[in-house]
């Protein structure tokens, strides 16, 4: 990609009325699941099944965050063969209580270090009066989130090193699962 691509962050549309929501993921014995596994960037084994309870029940959305882990349909797996990206990402297969069709985590595969401190609205670092030597001089957190398409590369779906709760998507992925009518997406330019 260019220093014109663009990128935008992937939510959970949170605006949509009467929507389900899907809680902590559990294991086959039903011990909860450690989320953040899923925002590291790498390929997991996970013995299956991975269940998700649902609370309040409502719409049902092709793209839900649960514990901010994204939890897609069938449909957005297939969109994502179909641009040929699906070797970004790994869809493991989880179960989604009161449905009956396949749904997956999509756990990306990539971190890329392309936060641009200087165009985010703020951006605050660990220091050592934090007292977290394990975290000193990463992002603390991060407003306003931009990041520098020349540090991106080719990237479709990724994360930002340092700052791993974002999940990035590119323009032709974005305009993909908008044209797909993929239920549950909000974008924020970044």
């Amino acid at each position: 990609m260019n220093t014109q691509a663009k990128y935008y962050e992937l939510y959970d549309d949170m605006r949509i009325r009467k929507r389900w929501h899907l809680r902590m993921p559990a294991d086959a014995q039903g011990e909860w699941i450690d989320t953040w596994q899923f925002n590291e960037g790498r390929l997991l084994d996970i013995p299956g099944p991975i269940r998700f309870p649902v609370r309040p029940t409502g719409v049902v959305l092709e793209y839900t965050l649960s514990m901010g882990i994204p939890v897609v349909h069938r449909r957005v797996v297939s969109l994502f063969e179909r641009l040929g990206i699906d070797k970004e990402v790994q869809f493991i297969p989880a179960e989604v209580e009161g449905q009956t069709e396949p749904w997956f985590i999509l756990n990306t595969l990539q971190v890329i270090r392309c936060i641009d401190d200087a165009r985010c609205e703020e951006v605050l670092y660990w220091k050592p009066e934090d007292d977290r030597p394990d975290k000193l001089g990463g992002y603390r957190n991060v407003r306003g989130l931009k990041v520098d398409p020349q540090k991106i590369g080719e990237a479709n779906v990724f994360r930002p090193w340092g700052w791993l709760v974002a999940l990035i998507v590119s323009e032709r992925v974005k305009q993909a699962l908008e044209e797909e009518r993929i239920t549950g997406i909000d974008f924020a330019a970044v």
